[in-house]
């Protein structure tokens, strides 16, 4: 305080607390009245001065009973000069508030960043890579913000000072300087967090991987100048898996590790934050939030992976560092299956864009094995159920769902059970065992009235006219009649589906519509509905659903006899199937060689060059230059 022979400490034995912080408000006041208070910040140096530990509650309780008084005194006073000096007093006690939350502000920073420090220095030196994971952990709520985390190296730095072990005194220095150098190198990040986004008219918006300048990863790694996370960001703009990098570079220094993980930590919270602000597209960036949080979780399980395989790091080093990537691999789970906006109906690969993912089902589905039977577990073992029956794997989808469908009951999740009913359905649907499914819909239609799940229950209505209609073409049971009274479920899945503006759902209906109106012989009716599948998937980005009604789309029309639209939906419907890994692709492709063969090599080659640029609009120039080669694999 630069003029402290105005202030009279009130902290008298001879007064109870409140009436020491009382007098220290009057006075507070009254020497910012008379310009004694040159600066806040000199207010500041008052403030934590007089406030006893563990007494805020109550110099709180005395500040805002001071201003309630003062407002009441402003309210009923008439005259205009003892007004003014009383709204004197309303601005003083305003800055004195600020000043409050500031004190608090910093004390709580203090305790969390104090506790942290404790928590680090008292475990075992091969314990505290872990215990500073647990800290940094986004779901923990005291987890350490960026002021926090400079505050704990900083105190790392000086215990390590005072220590006489210099073994653990070098771990601590290294922890302190992983912790700075992560700050610093997100703050060369922060200008570009989003950049990517608006630059050179690109499209591809999220972090499908496809390579190009205008990969955020790309951008990111030209702003770094140490060599792991540049290394990492180079494979990831590349759309190769970080396994390797892990598995065979020589990074035996903890602070690198830790520096990765202030940064990935970091852009993932600063993404996540700024898709879900959207407001002009909700639906888009709760979908780009999703993308990021799997990204930097397969990000993490790949590394983990690697390491375990890492034979230029000693025993100790290669396990501390594949059980810590394995701990941040879990907790980005978590905090994606907490999400409101979960996608208990949509699966990983609409993240994704690359062969087979990336394998990213296989990365995702092992940390799961070894953790016990959370609601989180069980949430994310249904989207990977879902993504592993786009691939054809039934058998293995069916175990996700069957675990996930035992894990929501045991925690009594309804919307995680109901999903597994209708999700489950369409798996039995896919295996053509009709009546499975039927029970299976039927199960997640009473469940989901019952507990009023609308979004189930539109799904349920959807998958149990589907497999009705499908079941009765297996018998041959050709009456319209039947087939309107199934159609019935789906049109009400639609209905209810729209009035939801749920356009997973919609995408699944139109779809499924669709293709029930071309087993009945009626495609005028089926590529109206499957038009608007297209439409709905391509909103939610779901690539299966593109692709699954891109191929019927090309059936319609060429049920229509309108072979060039159906080249076009083919070719778009295989070349987004073959994509992802799934062998329905062969299906648009047999219809295509079909075309082939009864319009002629050449006529069918003329339509692939007149569709060429609406094609790229879609897959690119690399797409329209892979159609040929998938013919030709699938003809030969």
């Amino acid at each position: 305080m630069t003029d402290q022979s105005h202030y009279q400490p009130s902290n008298s034995p001879e007064l109870s607390l409140p009436q020491q912080y009382q007098n220290f408000i009057e006075q507070a006041i009254t020497a910012t009245l008379q310009g004694k208070i040159l600066s806040k910040e000199q207010l500041y140096q008052m403030v934590v001065k007089e406030i006893q530990s563990g007494t805020g509650e109550i110099f709180e309780r005395c500040l805002n009973e001071r201003v309630r008084i003062a407002q009441e005194q402003l309210e009923h006073q008439t005259s205009e000069a003892k007004k003014a000096k009383i709204s004197r007093q309303i601005r003083a006690l305003d800055t004195i508030g600020g000043v409050w939350e500031r004190w608090q502000k910093e004390k709580q920073d203090i305790n969390i960043y104090s506790q942290a420090s404790e928590d680090i220095l008292q475990a075992s030196p091969q314990d505290r890579f872990s215990i500073l994971l647990q800290k940094l952990d986004l779901n923990q709520t005291n987890s350490l913000n960026r002021n926090q985390i400079k505050q704990l190296a900083d105190s790392l730095t000086k215990t390590a000072d005072s220590l006489n072990s210099s073994e653990e005194a070098n771990q601590l220095h290294l922890f302190s300087r992983g912790l700075l150098k992560g700050l610093e190198s997100f703050r060369n990040l922060e200008n570009d967090l989003v950049s990517w986004i608006y630059q050179g008219g690109n499209k591809s918006v999220g972090f499908e991987g496809i390579p190009g300048s205008n990969s955020p990863w790309t951008i990111w790694a030209k702003r770094l100048d140490s060599p792991l996370p540049r290394h990492l960001f180079e494979l990831q703009a590349l759309n190769q898996p970080v396994t390797e990098l892990a598995k065979t570079q020589n990074y035996q220094d903890i602070s690198a590790w830790i520096e990765l993980v202030i940064i990935l930590r970091s852009l993932q919270q600063g993404l996540v934050n700024w898709f879900d602000q959207q407001p002009y597209s909700a639906t888009w960036g709760k979908r780009l939030s999703n993308a990021t949080l799997l990204t930097f979780a397969v990000i993490w399980c790949e590394l983990s992976n690697g390491l375990q395989q890492a034979t230029n790091l000693n025993s100790l080093t290669r396990q501390l560092l594949a059980k810590g990537c394995f701990q941040i691999t879990l907790q980005i789970l978590r905090t994606f299956a907490q999400r409101p906006d979960f996608p208990l109906y949509g699966g990983v690969f609409v993240s994704f864009w690359g062969d087979s993912l990336r394998d990213t089902l296989n990365y995702l589905s092992e940390p799961l094995r070894q953790i016990e039977g959370t609601q989180e577990k069980g949430r994310i073992l249904t989207i990977l159920g879902y993504s592993q029956r786009t691939l054809g794997r039934y058998e293995q989808a069916n175990t996700f769902h069957q675990e996930a469908l035992r894990i929501a009951q045991d925690a009594g999740d309804n919307l995680c059970q109901i999903a597994n009913f209708n999700h489950l359905s369409r798996n039995s649907i896919a295996q053509k065992e009709y009546a499975i499914a039927i029970n299976y819909s039927q199960r997640a239609l009473i469940l989901a009235r019952q507990t009023g799940d609308r979004l189930g229950e539109a799904n349920a209505l959807a998958n149990l006219g589907y497999s009705q209609v499908l079941a009765a073409q297996a018998t041959e049971e050709i009456s319209l009649e039947v087939y309107q009274q199934n159609i019935s479920y789906l049109e009400q899945g639609l209905q209810l589906s729209e009035r939801l503006e749920d356009h997973q759902s919609l995408a699944l209906c139109y779809n499924s519509l669709g293709i029930a109106y071309l087993v009945i012989n009626q495609p005028t009716v089926a590529y109206d509905y499957l038009e608007k599948a297209v439409k709905a998937a391509q909103l939610v980005r779901d690539l299966y659903l593109q692709g699954i009604s891109f191929t019927y789309l090309a059936e319609a029309y060429y049920n229509l006899n309108q072979v060039e639209r159906a080249v076009y939906n083919g070719c778009l419907g295989m070349y987004l199937l073959e994509r992802i890994g799934t062998k329905e692709w062969r299906g648009a492709a047999g219809l295509l060689t079909v075309i082939q063969g009864r319009v002629g090599q050449e006529k069918f080659q003329s339509l692939i060059v007149q569709y060429r640029p609406k094609l790229i609009e879609i897959i690119g120039v690399e797409g329209v230059d892979h159609l040929p080669q998938l013919l030709k694999q699938y003809q030969e």
